[in-house]
């Protein structure tokens, strides 16, 4: 018999051609059999092959089942058994929407989806709108915000998404069916009840019906990055926990060394397959990886990267996606922090217990393999040919918001000795000349003709005009807010040799003031961000017109609905 009485996802759609679409669902058991029926009478059928996820765990601080608190159940992580299920849909004509369901089956007993429609990848000169999102997080007012976007504008046609969808990616909870109600996919299916009920914030959502007919295509966010493995310290710990694969392969090395009893030559030697395995397993789950996120997804892949940076052409749009995120940690100084300033006091003496700064999860500078990918896709015929084009990331260039100081370049460590070689402190500096992005990446996408730079990471609204016309968008608040610096000041260090940025962006651009309805500060001026904990944003791209809408919903004055406050042009400035 089935071993649930429910899927564990409605099905969801990914990586559209021309003629055809995949569709992904989740469950908790394997099955012996998993399909999608589609087209009229639902009278063809596509066999899904079925994987395991890897890594997926619950722990001390999941809140899954009658879980509530930290520990109840689970008082170390616990690998949680979840199958994926994956049906590619074929002969689809483009602009003709299908209708579909999908059946699991085990044993005797059969669940089903309910109905939903699929389509291929729209052609060129297809009117579209694209809910542009980010920095779901499990945030309070996620299933909301999604919620109004379907009420507002009904049933969009595909969402970009630019990183952090969730907390922790190995925690299976988070997302498919965290008690709270905001865990990912319930999210952005309908799927959830959730009772919000806090901080003066009363209100009730299910989310929004949109993957089941909408294909996803998502940046990696810091949040999508695990960090050193292990079946004992909680999943929070974990993620806080990645270490730099220069380091990691260094003390994989210093270990090995330590184990042979030849270790003087144990390095130079080219390391026979076996041993060569065995380095890879070490390194695996001792470094960072996005496994978990690379098995739940679908995407379009590029020849260097994969699925971690991309392109994909959906109607009018061109869209290049970036992996340009990196580990956030603490901006504190005190003793006790691992930081993105210095490293804790008492760790000085064990680097393997060093957080090395922010350091950088993909390589971005010129001559590294996505830059290099990069500066091919702006010169491909896909790219220049397109209407609209599109840049995606997860780190902000331009933003008031906290997350974008320090410069995003690799920290430069500096470590202070006492007389007899002690170390003192290890401290990191991180050059705003030496910024990536504003160096490198931003003039190229200046010279390509890039109209629109999409970006989340501080949980704000703000967006930004440069010289040569271009847009940069940061609409990554859900309803929760990591602050707005135009005038109160960011945590930064001082008595370092770079200057850190305490208010406004670092990278000299002025904000736009909202063209509709902006909010209006406590002076009266208007506001060009929005950063709030009860107001939730969305931004929606409307390719018929070439303009990007950001919408706003206050969940403390619910009475007065969904507010268009911004609208811009793409192409004014860019043609």
């Amino acid at each position: 018999m089935v071993s649930t009485s429910r899927l564990l996802t409605d099905p969801f759609l990914q990586l559209p051609t021309e003629n055809s679409v995949q569709v992904v669902w989740f469950t908790e058991f394997e099955g012996d059999r998993h399909q999608v029926e589609y087209g009229e009478n639902f009278e063809q059928t596509a066999i899904a092959a079925t994987t395991k996820l890897s890594r997926v765990r619950e722990d001390q601080k999941s809140r899954v089942g009658e879980q509530t608190e930290d520990g109840q159940i689970y008082n170390a992580p616990v690998m949680r058994d979840i199958w994926r299920h994956e049906a590619e849909i074929t002969g689809l004509t483009p602009n003709i929407r299908v209708p579909y369901r999908v059946k699991s089956t085990e044993g005797i007993g059969t669940v089903s989806s309910d109905e939903f429609t699929l389509a291929a990848r729209p052609q060129a000169g297809t009117p579209l709108k694209i809910l542009l999102t980010s920095d779901h997080q499990l945030m309070p007012l996620t299933p909301t915000n999604l919620q109004k976007v379907v009420e507002t504008v009904g049933r969009v046609d595909a969402v970009f998404a630019a990183g952090d969808l969730i907390n922790i990616p190995d925690r299976a909870s988070e997302w498919f069916d965290d008690n709270r109600g905001g865990a990912f996919f319930p999210s952005l299916q309908g799927r959830t009840n959730q009772q919000l009920d806090q901080d003066d914030l009363k209100i009730s959502s299910n989310g929004g019906e949109i993957i089941q007919h909408a294909p996803l295509f998502t940046a990696i966010g810091n949040h999508e990055v695990m960090g050193r493995f292990s079946m004992e310290s909680d999943l929070n710990e974990q993620f806080n926990d990645p270490y730099p694969k220069q380091a990691a392969e260094q003390l994989y090395a210093q270990i090995n060394a330590q184990n042979s009893a030849q270790s003087n030559t144990q390095n130079a030697k080219q390391l026979d397959p076996e041993e060569q395995q065995t380095r890879e397993l070490w390194l695996k789950d001792n470094t960072f990886n996005t496994y978990t996120y690379q098995e739940i997804f679908t995407l379009p892949e590029s020849q260097s990267g994969g699925e971690k940076y991309y392109a994909v052409s959906f109607g009018d749009v061109r869209l290049v996606v970036l992996y340009a995120t990196n580990i956030w940690r603490v901006p504190s100084l005190e003793p006790n922090a691992k930081g993105r300033y210095r490293e804790r006091q008492d760790d000085l003496d064990d680097s393997t217990r060093w957080g090395y700064g922010q350091h950088i999860f993909e390589a971005i500078a010129p001559g590294s393999p996505q830059y290099t990918w990069l500066e091919s896709e702006l010169n491909s015929p896909e790219f220049q040919q397109a209407k609209y084009k599109i840049v995606m990331f997860h780190h902000p260039p331009h933003s008031l918001g906290d997350n974008i100081v320090p410069a995003y370049t690799d920290p430069v460590q500096l470590i202070d000795r006492d007389v007899e070689g002690r170390i003192q402190s290890v401290r990191y500096e991180y050059p705003k000349e030496a910024d990536y992005l504003i160096r490198d990446v931003v003039p190229l996408l200046e010279q390509a003709g890039v109209q629109l730079v999409f970006y989340g990471h501080s949980h704000l609204w703000n967006r930004f005009v440069d010289a040569s016309g271009m847009n940069f968008l940061e609409s990554s608040n859900v309803g929760n807010t990591y602050g707005a610096y135009q005038e109160k000041q960011r945590a930064v260090p001082t008595g370092y040799q770079e200057e850190y940025i305490a208010t406004g962006d670092p990278n000299h651009l002025q904000p736009v003031v909202p063209s509709l309805a902006p909010l209006q500060g406590d002076n009266g001026q208007f506001l060009p961000y929005i950063s709030s904990n009860n107001i939730t944003v969305f931004s929606i791209l409307d390719t018929k017109t070439g303009t990007v809408d950001s919408y706003r919903f206050d969940a403390k004055q619910p009475e007065q609905g969904v507010a268009k406050f911004d609208e811009f042009s793409l192409t004014e400035g860019r043609e």
